[in-house]
């Protein structure tokens, strides 16, 4: 009797816990209160799934200044062009046409979509290739490896969007979105692979950006189901299960190159902190400094150089008996230290010395290469009408029979009242003997020439 009871006592207070819980969940995690007008969010959303006039133009200045941030490795200027970006608009209208059936709003969101996307990336490309920087900075190179971080990201930043969007108490959700999300860069980093003939750089952007696109409709979707946004359109269940057949397949296909390149990060990364681990635990000692350690995965060989005082082989020989407990048993210890550490630190600071006399003549290379450049440009200005005078005698002869020769230079006139130049083209004319040109056959004279080579102004000057 006394057991039924205590079993009766203990579901008592399991199910007073589990109505707790229950009670706490509703009271703190229903949305639903908050709820918008669904025709407002239907309507707020759609409106921004078009791209056209001033929205394009918008897109077109956000890749533009995105592109200058990866360029110039500005983590602000990327963030301004993310929070300026209309590009969340046709993604989390995919979302929603799927979420409640309707598929004109679908089509018309994919339609936009891919005029947003195809503009991005040319726009990009445009600009990349148009920049005398073509070095690949930190910020670039991060959109290069998507990872199933970047899935998670994608997601949960694509369900705090549409929570927001279909809530009263917006707050500042939105720009958070724009800047967690990172829409922009990928695209701008496809059209710099694109620029630079770089596709690894290319396919790895455009992989993030397709996981952006998939994971925030994927939440824009479950958000309509989970607040229970009425349907434009029934389906019957064959077709409904090919939809969600096809979401599942489109989710799958996306996660799985990313679960991929995350495992191999992890593993690096994992493999990167037991070297360390056992470097710190097992090599250093007092008096005794590691100053640096790599790996040769092909001949399994962990090299460490040390200076100080020596180690000892035993202590060698066990800390390479101990390399199993770090997952490191495939690997042998090569310690460098004494007369050849000394030799190694040497070679690198000669190295290092090298790599900055190297950039020092690289640097003086340039200034010298634009100098001798400047005088080039400088040269041939001036001999520029001295060889144009063979054909422009002959023309003038033609127009203006009198003519006898003609010699023409660049002159540089200064002045006693100010330190400004005045260049002009001089033309010195000869003419026949007995002759001479009326002001009118000057003035024409002094036109056809400054057209004739391009220049404003030319000083003619006679002589018999």
């Amino acid at each position: 009797m006394n057991t039924m009871e205590n079993r009766n006592a203990s579901k008592d207070t399991f199910d007073g816990i589990k109505s707790m819980v229950v009670e706490f969940l509703k009271k703190y995690f229903n949305a639903m209160p908050d709820k918008e007008n669904e025709e407002e969010t239907i309507r707020g959303i759609s409106a921004g799934v078009s791209f056209k006039g001033a929205t394009l133009w918008v897109l077109v200045f956000a890749i533009f200044i995105a592109s200058l941030g990866l360029n110039v490795n500005s983590t602000a200027v990327i963030i301004g062009a993310m929070l300026i970006s209309p590009l969340m608009g046709p993604i989390i209208g995919m979302g929603l046409a799927v979420g409640i059936n309707d598929f004109e709003l679908l089509k018309r969101s994919a339609k936009n979509y891919l005029v947003a996307t195809v503009i991005s990336v040319i726009t990009a490309t445009v600009y990349f290739l148009l920049t005398p920087l073509d070095e690949a900075q930190s910020e670039l190179l991060a959109r290069t490896s998507p990872t199933l971080y970047d899935v998670l990201i994608a997601l949960f930043g694509g369900a705090a969007g549409f929570v927001a969007l279909a809530t009263k108490g917006k707050g500042n959700v939105l720009p958070g979105v724009a800047i967690a999300t990172a829409l922009m860069p990928p695209l701008c980093t496809a059209g710099f692979g694109i620029a630079t003939g770089n596709f690894y750089y290319f396919l790895g952007a455009f992989y993030l950006f397709f996981i952006n696109t998939v994971f925030i409709s994927l939440a824009t979707y479950l958000g309509t189901r989970m607040m229970k946004f009425k349907q434009k359109s029934f389906l019957d269940n064959d077709r409904y299960t090919k939809v969600r057949r096809y979401i599942i397949i489109a989710v799958v296909a996306t996660m799985v190159p990313a679960v991929f390149m995350t495992y191999n990060i992890v593993r690096e990364s994992i493999f990167k902190t037991n070297i360390s681990k056992f470097v710190n635990d097992r090599l250093e000692n007092t008096g005794t400094r590691i100053i640096s350690y790599d790996v040769n995965s092909d001949s399994l060989t962990l090299r460490v150089v040390a200076v100080g005082r020596e180690l000892s082989e035993n202590t060698i020989k066990n800390a390479e008996q101990s390399m199993a407990d770090y997952k490191l048993g495939r690997y042998r210890l090569q310690v460098i230290q004494g007369s050849e550490s000394d030799s190694v630190m040497l070679l690198n600071n000669k190295l290092a010395n090298m790599r900055t006399s190297t950039d020092n003549y690289a640097a003086m290379f340039h200034e010298e290469a634009q100098k001798t450049a400047r005088l080039q440009e400088l040269l041939n200005e001036y001999t520029r009408y001295e060889a144009m005078a063979p054909v422009i005698v002959k023309e003038t002869k033609a127009l203006f029979p009198k003519t006898r020769n003609i010699s023409l230079a660049l002159a540089n006139e200064a002045s006693a009242d100010t330190t400004v130049l005045k260049r002009y083209v001089v033309a010195i004319i000869g003419i026949e003997q007995q002759t001479r040109l009326t002001d009118d056959e000057q003035k024409r004279m002094s036109e056809w020439l400054g057209t004739r080579l391009g220049v404003d102004t030319v000083h003619i000057f006679i002589r018999h």
